[in-house]
Formats: C-alpha cells, sequence, structure tokens
C-alpha cells in the first residue's frame, strides 16, 4: 500500500501561481537576475507581511517573558517580530514598540517614559506577532497571499482590469477561508480569559442528562 504525500506550497510555487495567475510560463528557479521575476517575489514577500502583521492566530504569541538585559538595561527584539506589546492592556503606565537604538539594532521602547532603558525592572511579559516564512504558514493563508499577489501583479505589470477584478473574488473567498480558520484555530471568546487559565462553558445538551 502507498502512501499519500502532500506537498507544500513554496515561494516557487507561490511565484509560479503568480506567474501562471497573468499568464506567464512557470520557471524552474526564482532567478533575481530576471527582472520580472524578481519583481514577482518582491510582491509576494510584501503581501506576506501584510498579511501576517495583520497578527492571527498562527503568527501572535501571548505572554512571552522577556528578561532586560543586565549590562545596559535594554531588551533587543528579534529581527522576526513586527509588533510587540504588553501583556497587560490595562496598564496604561507603559506603552511597547519595537523601535531602532542609535546602534541600529531593534529593541524595544516604552512610547510612554520615551525610554529604551528599565533600569527598575527584571523583565517583562509582552505579546508578540512574528513575521513566519511563508513555508511556515498555514494553507489558506498561503492561497490568500497568492491571491492577493496575483491582483497586484494584474494591475503592476499586465494592467488588465477584468483579470484583476476576477482575482479579487478568489481573494474574498481566501480571504473567507482564512477567517474560518482564524475562529476554528484562535478559541476567541467574550469573556476574555488569560493565558494559563481554563474554562469548560455551559453546554445545553447537559440537561438532557438529569
Amino acid at each position: 500500500m502507498t502512501t499519500t504525500t502532500v506537498d507544500i506550497d513554496t515561494e516557487l510555487s507561490a511565484v509560479n501561481a503568480i506567474l501562471g495567475s497573468i499568464g506567464q510560463s512557470p520557471i524552474s528557479g526564482i532567478d533575481f537576475n530576471n527582472p520580472e521575476i524578481s519583481f514577482i517575489y518582491n510582491i509576494l514577500k510584501e503581501v506576506n507581511q501584510d498579511v501576517q502583521n495583520e497578527g492571527w492566530q498562527f503568527n501572535i504569541e501571548y505572554h512571552i517573558k522577556e528578561n532586560v538585559n543586565t549590562t545596559d538595561n535594554k531588551i533587543i527584539i528579534a529581527s522576526d517580530v513586527i509588533r510587540i506589546d504588553m501583556t497587560d492592556e490595562w496598564d496604561r503606565t507603559r506603552d511597547f514598540v519595537r523601535r531602532k537604538d542609535s546602534d541600529g539594532i531593534w529593541k524595544m521602547y516604552d512610547r510612554v517614559n520615551h525610554t529604551f532603558e528599565f533600569p527598575d525592572d527584571d523583565y517583562f511579559y509582552v505579546n508578540k506577532t512574528r513575521l513566519l516564512n511563508f513555508e511556515d504558514i498555514p494553507a489558506p493563508f498561503q492561497r490568500y497571499i497568492v491571491y492577493r499577489a496575483s491582483g497586484r501583479a494584474a494591475v503592476q505589470l499586465v494592467s488588465n482590469a477584468q483579470l484583476q477584478k476576477m482575482l479579487s473574488s478568489f481573494e474574498i473567498q481566501a480571504r473567507a477561508a482564512c477567517m474560518e480558520y482564524e475562529c476554528n484555530q484562535a478559541d476567541h471568546n467574550y469573556m476574555g480569559w488569560p493565558d494559563e487559565s481554563a474554562y469548560q462553558s455551559y453546554k445545553p445538551y447537559t440537561m438532557l442528562r438529569r
């Protein structure tokens, strides 16, 4: 009995999908010396970042402990972090963002107190939004990014309004699939239960067991 293998989308397959949507032939490798291929690849990267910057269940991490560096009282932010915020949203005495320091390194900056330095604190709990590689994000979002990038390519490369309109309909359907994924996976609730807590809501069918 043979097993079925499912290949994940790669940047190359995404570029080929965009090329196919505007009537171009597929390629065997991404050649950055080719202006058209390089342009489409940049569109793919930009759209990928735009979509992930919204913050979804798959690329947001909550309640992460960040220790203050004992040498300079600062906190360095990893290059893949595109947004950072305090876990305690009710605390308005601080407001953290990512910002480049004078040495050109991304660090955590307090907009309320206008400083990179936290000499009176040992650590903070923060929420992070990370920029993941295209291959590492869920399939519905890969499809959404490809359709969205295809729409931009249709406008910027071939200037075909009718094609762009058709691709927009695919983009809307893919966006709906992303929202369904988000609602199913994120376990959102209006009670706003904090991290490391559990709650089981009342289930109407339990009354039938009485």
